[in-house]
């Protein structure tokens, strides 16, 4: 079997990250990656994705985005440009195509992973494959006509790609919100069942509301000390877009262009959606949302004595005329030909077989840190603060655990020739 001092599961950018800081550590290590480094956000990503957080934000461990648009926010194929760029600048010792089939405590101390490439003995594993395992389908999904085509967000590419006629996004998070947006500039007709997720505005009092947040210290917040504590790992992102240069998602404004909101998709039965009488209260509560970040903002400029320009707060410019009232909606009658299921994911650990999780399935850890010596995890959503799974947090991480790592192992910074030096001999 072979052996070494680490293994890294994982080459997103969290695994990366990781990987280019015990490169500068001096420390023996591997990357597995069943695939290809970075390969989810052009997989899992539509043709029109973009960032919701400017492009200035994005910030890998020696790799912050250097273009000539800090402010913008950067698409689908500049992402994977910006990461193939990064796995350049350090050459990981990255094993493509090599699945992680079990990770388990090996006999002589340390773990024994079981690949599509054979066992491999490690010293500390480190599990880097993100929260999004296995996308999510309501099972009543079986109960749509059979001639009614569902693919669920991760599978969406572009509007043209899916038959004719009307389309149903079901959820409002993040991709829910985008992908509705992005059928209904293609003059698609959209029917669109309007979950809990907050929103957020994209700009305000003459900035980015991410600008006023980051000088705010909200994204240095560690999870312990968040309001809802660690249930906010399992909350919804806010809504808001970086297409066309950063704009408000406001559903409302969809439904005034013709758009149909609906509440919650409670079942599905003999070809007809069932939808809560909730509408109105999801969208005041996710405009609420969005006036109190704005509350927080402005106290903060207030007591910092900022210069800042006044602006009017949002206006509601469409109002639900049965907002409370349940629905049943006919799919044919609708002329519904196809359903994204934008659902989320479920999790799946079941390959690691290591007493380091909760009831539910989640890694039971400490800024990533397990109770299991020499596991950890890195890169899911509010591992440490709300950047952790993201471009903008994900470095501080990598290196907190790269730390813990090379002292475990005997190494250190000090003493170790710099990057480049142990990059160009392959890391």
């Amino acid at each position: 079997m072979r052996r070494l001092p680490v293994a890294i599961v994982g080459a997103g950018q969290a695994g990366l990250a990781v990987s280019q800081h015990l490169c500068e550590r001096g420390v023996e290590h591997v990357v597995l990656e069943r695939d290809t480094a970075g390969c989810d956000w052009i997989k899992r990503r539509w043709e029109s994705f973009c960032l919701v957080t400017p492009n200035w934000q994005c910030r890998l461990p020696g790799w912050s985005y250097a273009g000539d648009d800090p402010d913008g926010f950067m698409v689908r194929d500049q992402i994977t440009d910006y990461l193939a760029g990064y796995v350049a600048s350090f050459d990981p010792p990255l094993a493509e195509g090599v699945e992680v089939a079990s990770l388990a405590a090996a006999p002589g101390g340390g773990f024994e992973l079981e690949t599509s490439d054979g066992a491999i003995g490690a010293g500390q594993v480190v599990v880097a494959t993100g929260g999004y395992h296995h996308a999510r389908v309501p099972p009543d999904a079986a109960a749509l006509p059979g001639a009614v085509e569902q693919v669920h967000s991760s599978r969406y590419e572009r509007p043209d790609a899916l038959p004719a006629g009307a389309v149903l996004v079901v959820g409002t998070g993040q991709s829910g919100c985008q992908i509705a947006e992005d059928l209904h500039l293609a003059g698609r007709e959209v029917h669109l069942c309007v979950g809990g997720a907050p929103r957020v505005a994209r700009r305000y009092r003459g900035r980015d509301v991410v600008a006023w947040l980051e000088d705010i210290g909200h994204y240095d917040v560690p999870i312990e000390e968040h309001p809802e504590g660690p249930s906010a790992r399992h909350e919804p992102n806010h809504y808001v877009t970086g297409r066309g240069g950063g704009r408000d998602i406001d559903l409302r404004a969809f439904a005034r262009e013709g758009m149909h909101l609906h509440g919650r998709l409670t079942g599905i039965e003999a070809g007809t959606l069932r939808c809560a009488g909730d509408l109105a209260a999801n969208l005041d509560a996710a405009d609420a949302t969005c006036e109190r970040i704005k509350d927080t903002i402005d106290a903060w400029i207030e007591r910092e004595g900022r210069a800042a320009p006044l602006e009017a707060r949002y206006e509601p410019v469409w109002e639900p005329p049965h907002g409370d009232r349940e629905e049943a909606i006919d799919v044919a009658g609708a002329g519904i030909s196809s359903v994204i299921w934008s659902t989320g994911f479920t999790r799946d650990y079941r390959w690691i077989d290591l007493p380091a999780f909760d009831g539910t399935g989640y890694p039971t850890h400490r800024r990533g840190v397990t109770a299991v010596p020499g596991l950890s995890f890195v890169g899911l959503p509010w591992l440490h603060t709300w950047g952790s799974g993201r471009f903008a947090g994900v470095a501080a991480d990598a290196e907190y655990l790269a730390d813990r790592i090379a002292a475990a192992a005997g190494r250190s910074r000090a003493g170790h020739p710099p990057l480049a030096a142990v990059a160009a001999r392959g890391c």
